[in-house]
């Protein structure tokens, strides 16, 4: 009895021991997010939020789904809250209309999929998965990839859908500002990039990383930014980790951020928050650009540096980690 008891126990730290981390980190975009400037109530309701997509995310991981699934899941409750610019809250581009772009990728394959300039479907998320998942493809933009979403059965939503109240309002005073100004510049004092991302790992050891945005409110002709652009906006590689970016998407396209912090970890070995802080606080902020990140590596360790006021952010961990964060002292 006494040998049967000590091989359990022996079986019982060896599974312990090898036991894998698994979680998942989000992010609802950075900016000029204050306490002065979101009341307790509006703190409250995106604290909610962020809560709501990470337990619809975190649930199917514990259950021992994918991590690409986990992503998918919680992007999705996001792009249905109109308090994030992607979805149904997407921002307006100059004509008064929604341009939504939208990633994926998995890290243990390096396949990945993205959508631009979606205008009628409901998760442009899903349409990243279907390009990565049905095509020969990596991106689609504009008509074609509303088709393409369209014709594989993927929800569709009238225009009306996407115009609420307050994008509708910041549009206004975006176009206003611009005019007053002489310039179409959009970096005004209470700026926010509403991007949202998440990413996860998975109890088979697996990453994966997916970014959904309106893109920027008064952009013009088409503009697309790095939230589809594998390797700019999102990027996840099981040998280093899996990244999702909100910010300037100009810059963030030229520095590569995304790939920049796996390459950062692979071929300098750095940790995920060295790497992290590095794109984030060094090469991003000396060209005077505004944003910020989340990362999770393949041991489950976090980054979520930014170089704005704010930035809207939360993880769920296995091991017990929980936090939702807004600020810059919450760190």
């Amino acid at each position: 009895m006494r040998a049967l008891l000590l091989i359990i126990s022996i079986l019982t730290v060896h599974t312990s021991v090898n036991a894998q981390f698994y979680g998942l980190v989000i992010h609802g975009g950075a900016g000029t997010i204050t306490r002065e400037g979101l009341s307790a109530e509006r703190q409250e309701t995106y604290h909610r939020a962020l809560e709501n997509a990470l337990s619809a995310g975190y649930k199917i991981l514990d259950e021992g789904g994918s991590a690409e699934d986990a992503v998918v899941a919680t992007i999705k409750i996001m792009e249905d809250d109109s308090n994030f610019n992607c979805g149904k809250g997407s921002v307006l581009n100059a004509e008064g209309m929604v341009e939504m772009d939208a990633s994926i990728m998995t890290g243990h394959d390096l396949d990945a999929g993205a959508v631009a300039g979606v205008r009628s479907v409901k998760h442009p998320i899903e349409a990243a998965k279907l390009v990565k998942d049905e095509s020969p493809h990596v991106l689609m933009s504009n008509a074609g990839a509303d088709q393409f979403a369209k014709e594989h059965g993927l929800e569709i939503e009238p225009t009306s859908y996407f115009l609420t109240k307050r994008s509708q309002e910041t549009l206004r005073s975006v176009q206003e500002r611009a005019k007053e100004q002489g310039s179409i510049d959009q970096e005004f004092p209470d700026w926010k990039f509403g991007t949202v991302g998440a990413v996860a790992l998975d109890q088979a050891g697996n990453l994966a990383g997916g970014t959904s945005t309106g893109g920027m409110t008064n952009k013009m002709f088409n503009r697309i930014g790095d939230s589809p652009i594998i390797g700019a906006g999102t990027y996840a590689n099981n040998a280093s980790c899996a990244v999702s970016c909100t910010g300037h998407g100009e810059y963030f396209i030229r520095l590569n951020v995304a790939h920049e912090v796996s390459a950062l970890m692979i071929y300098k070995g750095l940790s995920v928050e060295g790497a992290s802080d590095e794109m984030i606080h060094d090469r991003l902020s000396s060209m005077g650009a505004l944003g910020g990140l989340i990362a999770l590596d393949k041991d489950g360790n976090i980054a979520m540096p930014f170089n704005t006021p704010g930035m809207f952010r939360g993880y769920k961990m296995s091991d017990e980690r929980f936090d939702i964060l807004m600020f810059p002292d919450e760190n």
